[in-house]
């Protein structure tokens, strides 16, 4: 379990690192909040059981690949597949699987991106390859997974018929609203660019009458 949690800790020192390495390069963050657990034992004996695996700890090490976990919250769509990409990008981890339930949502509405990464963890002794899950998600989408959860669980995984179909119109309400702040967002960087530019020529503009006043007075 220790090696677990190390696992954790190695990612979220590359996330905190690439967070800060962004905010100073483009003055903005994509990353709004990141959260991690380790499985309890209990979860995962109830998992080993339900995917009938060999109940060894090397059956689990190569079979259970969520007993780590990572959640990242970002604030747009666009911005998922940015720290998603930067995730990809470093040289020591390793992209197992990636699944999109943004582009194919769950038929419950869920949507998120699924990332199963490999990462080495340096021990005294050892190097321990291991597996952890990173799910990355919108605010909108975290917000309506954890409601989804606790109304999952509270109706002992049996949710009744009228709770799913309005649990599936908040989900794509929540998708709407999703679209909604990225077409803002991407409206606001627009007109950010445009004024910045008129910044820059006003500035080459008296830039320029103030060489010509110095040309003129030597």
């Amino acid at each position: 379990m220790m090696v677990y949690k190390f696992a954790i800790d190695e990612v979220n020192t590359k996330l905190n690192i690439l967070r800060e390495e962004f905010q100073a390069i483009h003055d903005y963050n994509p990353i709004e909040h990141i959260s991690s657990r380790v499985k309890s034992p209990e979860s995962i004996f109830k998992k080993v059981q339900r995917k009938n695996c060999e109940l060894s700890l090397a059956s689990i090490k190569e079979n259970i690949h969520d007993i780590a976990g990572i959640r990242i919250t970002c604030s747009f769509i666009s911005d998922i597949y940015k720290v998603s990409e930067m995730i990809k990008s470093q040289i020591d981890i390793s992209v197992i699987e990636c699944k999109d339930y943004i582009k194919n949502p769950k038929p419950n509405g869920y949507q998120s991106l699924h990332l199963i990464i490999m990462i080495p963890v340096f021990m005294s002794d050892r190097v321990e390859h291991t597996y952890v899950e990173v799910q990355i998600r919108t605010i909108a989408m975290d917000f309506w997974a954890s409601l989804e959860h606790k109304i999952y669980y509270k109706y002992n995984k049996v949710i009744p018929e009228r709770l799913t179909r309005e649990l599936k119109e908040a989900a794509l309400s929540a998708m709407e609203l999703d679209r909604k702040m990225e077409r803002l967002h991407e409206e606001v960087n627009v007109i950010k660019s445009t004024e910045e530019n008129r910044e820059q020529q006003r500035n080459l503009q008296i830039h320029g009458k103030i060489a010509e006043m110095v040309g003129l007075l030597n």
